[in-house]
């Protein structure tokens, strides 16, 4: 990616049937009577975790031309996407930015590493807040939230971050699900304290809901099992969130019609296409809300039909952000059938990066294949389950429901206006309840002339922020100024630049306004 209790409608109790690698008994946990215990040989669970983070980096690489250059709309059947023995070095060689999502990933990875299973928020927010390499919306809006203090949750809640229900989180919560296998509350604490640095509400979500994914897949071998798995990786997440109605909505038009994904893509593009959050996608084609990309990744699930190439053909024809959602549906279907059963074309050049450390990190695909079934074997010690020479005993738990989150609550956007810009004041008056300022997701770069502009933000004409904005990208403030739950009414904003410099200037393109009420457009 570039550029909370109600039960769920659906539930399913089912018994899982491990082909070879695992079996259950009826051996209950004591703390958990609806939990039971599972046998996994270690061969097995390699496997699959191995194979989740190669098929990631597979479709993430795969859908690397495509991320956001097809914004709510799909890319037809025939536009041809390459991959050959070359694909993955050349992204490794060229564009090591685009594995973020993986990268993101390790560096909590390395977090636990240094400080085990119990490590704190602050501890992951602070390997963010010191990382180097190219980060965009909620993240770098956390990043930046961090270098100046500001710690998780307050990092990621929405009143801070205006990219708060993005998909930052949704790519790269899978670590949390590959150390989990069963242990969808074990995922989902090492979530909360990962997730809240940079999202919040749909966007938390969205990675609750992969980690989750993941914690299933690792216990199932058949695929054929999909929708029961992504049915129950949902538990967890209230009913009454929208990203809760639109996976299910997804779910109830693939039964419809189960042959045509491209149903089940306009039937979701046209209910679900709209960002309200994401200042720089408001009134654009452009939608990096977690929701319906997560729609993405399930619809290429669904009518993937356990086929490596039909997942991800069909994960990246859906658009937006096209590189991530294929890597997400990969690796969970890898998650299931494991890293033997991923085809060979799809696994060609894979032999040539596996030893390439990612942007920023010391790890590489092998190293993270050791250090992830590390993880995995210390979280199932630590909730009861036993590692013996050559299988593993998993105390698998039923899913408790998180808290309801809302971002942007009652905030609309009802416009975007041009604020009157010179070399020592932005200005703009509007009427509504906030505002938000945007700047193009890339910023120009200044190479070793960076600068950080000193700025003061005056709302009718009181102080009500100061504020740094770096013109070095791995420093910078992806919105520069925003502000939600003003009284509703008229509002004059002031930016004045302290310190202009004459080689740059804030890169701020307009503004969008948030009013109590959504502008509905009458025939």
């Amino acid at each position: 990616m570039h550029t909370g209790k109600i039960l769920l409608k659906y539930t399913f109790i089912f018994t899982l049937v491990l082909q070879g690698a695992c079996s259950s008994d009826k051996k209950q946990n004591e703390n958990d009577p609806q939990a039971q215990s599972m046998t996994l040989s270690k061969e097995a669970l390699r496997n699959k975790i191995k194979g989740a983070w190669a098929a990631q980096t597979i479709g993430v690489t795969f859908g690397a031309p495509i991320e956001f250059q097809y914004n709510s709309t799909m890319v037809q059947d025939n536009q041809k996407i390459e991959w050959t023995d070359s694909t993955l070095s050349s992204a490794f060689r060229n564009k090591p930015g685009l594995y973020d999502d993986i990268y993101m990933d390790l560096t909590f990875m390395q977090v636990i590493q240094d400080n085990g299973l119990d490590a704190t928020p602050s501890q992951y927010a602070d390997a963010i807040g010191k990382s180097s390499y190219k980060l965009w919306f909620a993240n770098q809006t956390a990043r930046n939230n961090i270098q100046n203090g500001l710690q998780p949750p307050q990092s990621g809640h929405w009143l801070n971050n205006p990219c708060a229900d993005d998909i930052d989180f949704q790519i790269e919560a899978d670590f949390a699900g590959l150390m989990s296998p069963g242990m969808v509350n074990s995922a989902i604490q090492i979530c909360d304290r990962v997730g809240h640095i940079m999202n919040y509400g749909d966007g938390y979500y969205g990675g609750v809901f992969i980690a989750s994914l993941y914690s299933e897949a690792l216990v199932v071998n058949d695929a054929a099992e999909m929708e029961k798995i992504i049915i129950k990786a949902l538990e967890p997440i209230p009913s009454q969130s929208k990203f809760v109605q639109c996976i299910q909505d997804v779910i109830k038009w693939h039964h419809e019609k189960p042959d045509d994904w491209k149903y089940t893509w306009y039937r979701t593009n046209e209910k679900w296409s709209t960002d309200t959050g994401s200042p720089w996608g408001i009134f654009k084609p452009f939608n990096i809300d977690a929701k319906i990309n997560a729609a993405w990744v399930v619809l290429g699930l669904l009518y993937g039909n356990g086929d490596f190439t039909r997942t991800f053909e069909i994960t990246t024809r859906c658009g937006d952000d096209a590189d991530c959602n294929p890597a997400s549906a990969g690796g969970v279907l890898a998650a299931i059938v494991g890293y033997d059963k991923i085809p060979e074309f799809w696994k060609q050049g894979l032999d040539k990066v596996s030893d390439i450390p990612f942007m920023g990190t010391t790890i590489s695909l092998n190293q993270a294949y050791v250090m992830s079934y590390e993880h995995a074997e210390k979280m199932i010690v630590k909730n009861g389950g036993k590692v013996a020479d050559t299988e593993i005993t998993i105390q698998k738990q039923k899913a408790s429901i998180i808290p309801l989150e809302v971002s942007f609550e009652g905030h609309y956007p009802t416009q975007q206006i041009l604020p009157v810009i010179t070399k020592n004041e932005i200005s703009f008056e509007f009427d509504g309840i906030g505002f938000a300022l945007v700047s193009p997701p890339n910023i120009k770069d200044y190479g070793d002339k960076t600068y950080v502009f000193e700025t003061e933000v005056y709302i009718d004409g009181q102080l009500t922020e100061k504020v740094k904005l770096p013109t070095a990208e791995n420093k910078r403030r992806f919105t520069p100024f925003w502000k939600y739950q003003l009284p509703k009414g008229k509002h004059k904003v002031v930016v004045r630049i302290l310190n202009p410099v004459a080689y740059a200037e804030p890169e701020i393109k307009y503004a969008i306004v948030f009013d109590d009420k959504p502008v509905e457009f009458k025939f």
